[in-house]
């Protein structure tokens, strides 16, 4: 088994970048937010993937999870209650928010791969998410997922 990464040091505009992301910007609003052309917000994104050792096409789920799990963003006040999740709603908020395949999160969360697009609907529309991006986000704001600050609680996208 390996070390944990040691949790990477983000510059003042990354923090702030990370944070909007974090509350739910998409980058081209960040970009109108903070003033910055849309190439520099997404070349950021990359730093951050990379920072992170995220997949470079790892969808902002785990971005956000890896943001959230190192205490590198905080997470916002939840506005409703955190929903009472079956283990199997557990397993697969967990696999969306570490994974970057379908098929690797079909994988962990034992799911047949034709059946990830259904059950992640519905828990989707059972915590009110509009997108797994949120999910995740809420996760943390529900204290659903858990906060490591320092390791990196996340797989790579590879099978187990």
């Amino acid at each position: 088994m390996t070390a944990p990464a040691p949790t990477p040091s983000l510059t003042p505009s990354e923090q702030r970048l990370a944070q909007l992301l974090v509350d739910g910007l998409a980058a081209p609003e960040i970009a109108s937010a903070t003033g910055l052309a849309l190439g520099t917000v997404t070349k950021a994104l990359t730093t951050l993937r990379l920072k992170l050792h995220c997949p470079q096409r790892s969808p902002l789920a785990v971005l956000v999870h890896r943001l959230l799990n190192t205490g590198l963003a905080t997470a916002p006040t939840p506005k409703q209650p955190a929903p009472a999740l079956s283990p199997e709603q557990m397993r697969l908020l967990t696999a969306v928010a570490e994974h970057r395949l379908p098929r690797d999160i079909a994988f962990a969360a034992r799911l047949a791969p034709a059946d990830l697009s259904g059950a992640l609907d519905q828990l989707l529309l059972d915590v009110g998410a509009q997108d797994s991006r949120e999910l995740v986000v809420l996760a943390y704001s529900w204290q659903i997922l858990p906060v490591s600050r320092g390791a990196h609680a996340t797989r790579s996208g590879a099978r187990q």
